[in-house]
């Protein structure tokens, strides 16, 4: 099998834009993933039946990460005991009394996604589940809230000192680069133009009230009282239980807070257990997974002492919810599985030789550089579904690239427009898990989430090469940065005025 004439070629990159493209023709996200995965092994194996039906199955087992399916099935369980105790009611009735706009409701769940900027999975389901309710109330869009979920995790991840992704970026950075992996993630935030101007997007379309494409009409829907436009019926198997009269906000509230402190303080203990001296070093050498699912079981062992001995909820009841938890996950599980699978098909195909040796070849040290390497790294995330796997691959390029240079400036800009066109391809790809995650975490039609964010993401990926450009000619962060918030915001101001005289509205 290892002797296929596909593996490190163009053809590695078939299976995941033959995945992607089969998506968003059939609208069917399952069957697509499937088909990619064993145009893959079929790639692999040379086209032999049996070796294609061997490597399908291996591949997907050696890909499943067991410990994120963990940590979804327990988050799936809290948040259906939330639902139980009556704690999400009673946070949707106090949140009214405060919370008393769209618009509002919106900015308390962007403050609250950028404030748990330790993890994106965890940042993707622990909103959804808190703010749901309150979206719901004022008539949010599902594509719409997870348009906010998603914004406000992967984009301000890779602009925290202290959170997973900052650890995984410093792994990727070699030893001999004249920097280390955590100097040179600091410098890179600044230039992370995707991330910063994706934040400025999600405020300027909040405060205004500008939406547009297909965002526009699911957001007509919801006023209608359509929340979902399509694909409802995919979390009817939740259910709406009756939830118990004795809940209060506390039931909702101290359990969230739990499940936060335990995850920054696990965390914080595994980083030191492998050797860390500090905090920052201890985040940046932590076991993410396995802290998450220590939170996660501790923050359900805090809810049974909270709920049974006041009788919120029966034991029966609480042991339930832990099936009723896996059954609201199964979605985000079966397409997490898939895409693993699509991006270890990838992998075994060669996909990073191939693009290594592309951009290797290509790549000059001009000012065109972080535009080009912006470009690059949004196509192989996209066509993966992986950022961390894009750092992975690109990261070291880069820094080999200006290893035997003394601009130290342009490497990390270089780096940064990596990074910011591997958050923007993930943004974008069905296939990508974090995408998956924030389809679960505002239960919404996951191509609904992908086909309304693509378009909202595709503006901010092309200021950004005007951007990059920028930042190659003039080299100063401030400079670059302001010059394209400037391009974002004039953008947008204009799409907006057109839509209104479009609409016959005054500007």
């Amino acid at each position: 099998m290892d002797g296929s004439m596909f593996i490190g070629t163009w053809w590695s990159l078939v299976p995941p834009l033959l995945a992607i493209i089969l998506a968003f023709v059939t609208k069917e996200v399952y069957s697509s993933l499937f088909m990619g995965v064993a145009v893959g092994a079929l790639l692999y194996s040379g086209f032999r039946p049996w070796d294609s039906f061997i490597s399908f199955f291996e591949i997907m087992k050696n890909s499943m990460n067991l410990n994120i399916l963990i940590f979804d099935v327990l988050l799936g369980m809290i948040i259906v005991l939330m639902a139980k105790s009556g704690g999400s009611a009673a946070y949707g009735n106090w949140a009214g009394t405060k919370i008393r706009s769209k618009k509002s409701a919106l900015l308390a769940t962007t403050g609250l996604g950028i404030l748990i900027f330790v993890d994106d999975y965890f940042n993707c389901l622990t909103v959804g589940s808190v703010m749901r309710p309150v979206t719901d109330r004022y008539q949010v869009s599902r594509a719409k809230l997870a348009y906010i979920i998603d914004s406000t995790a992967a984009p301000v991840c890779i602009i925290a000192p202290i959170s997973s992704w900052a650890a995984a970026v410093n792994s990727y950075v070699p030893e001999d680069a004249g920097i280390t992996g955590f100097q040179l993630f600091i410098r890179t935030i600044p230039y992370n133009l995707y991330a910063l101007l994706t934040i400025a997007m999600v405020f300027y379309v909040i405060i205004t009230g500008f939406d547009f494409g297909l965002m526009k009409r699911h957001e007509e829907n919801a006023r209608k009282g359509d929340l979902f436009t399509s694909g409802a019926e995919e979390f009817e198997q939740v259910g709406e239980e009756a939830s118990s009269s004795r809940g209060k906000v506390a039931d909702l509230i101290l359990p969230v807070l739990v499940l936060i402190i335990s995850a920054i303080g696990a965390m914080i203990f595994t980083g030191f257990q492998g050797g860390a001296t500090d905090v920052v070093t201890a985040f940046s050498g932590c076991d993410a997974e396995t802290s998450l699912i220590f939170a996660t079981m501790l923050t359900i062992l805090f809810m049974l002492v909270l709920y049974l001995p006041r009788k919120v909820i029966s034991f029966k009841g609480f042991m339930d919810s832990f099936v009723e938890g896996f059954k609201l996950m199964i979605p985000a599980v079966a397409i997490l599985i898939f895409a693993w699978s699509l991006k270890g098909m990838g992998d075994a195909l060669g996909i990073a030789d191939f693009v290594g040796k592309v951009v290797g070849n290509n790549a000059t040290a001009s000012i065109a550089v972080p535009a080009i390497m912006f470009m690059i790294a949004i196509f192989l995330a996209f066509s993966t579904g992986t950022s961390w796997g894009t750092f992975a691959i690109l990261v070291p390029i880069v820094v080999a690239m200006f290893s035997n240079s003394n601009n130290m400036e342009m490497m990390v800009i270089s780096v940064s427009a990596v990074l910011a066109g591997a958050v923007c391809g993930d943004h974008v790809s069905p296939i990508s898990d974090t995408t998956v995650m924030s389809s679960a975490g505002a239960q919404s039609n996951h191509l609904n989430h992908v086909s309304t964010q693509m378009q909202y993401a595709v503006v901010v990926a092309i200021v950004c090469i005007v951007g990059y450009i920028i930042a190659g000619i003039v080299k100063i962060w401030w400079v670059a940065l302001s010059l394209s918030l400037a391009i974002l915001l004039i953008v947008l101001t204009v799409m907006k005025n057109m839509q209104k005289s479009r609409n016959g509205e005054p500007r």
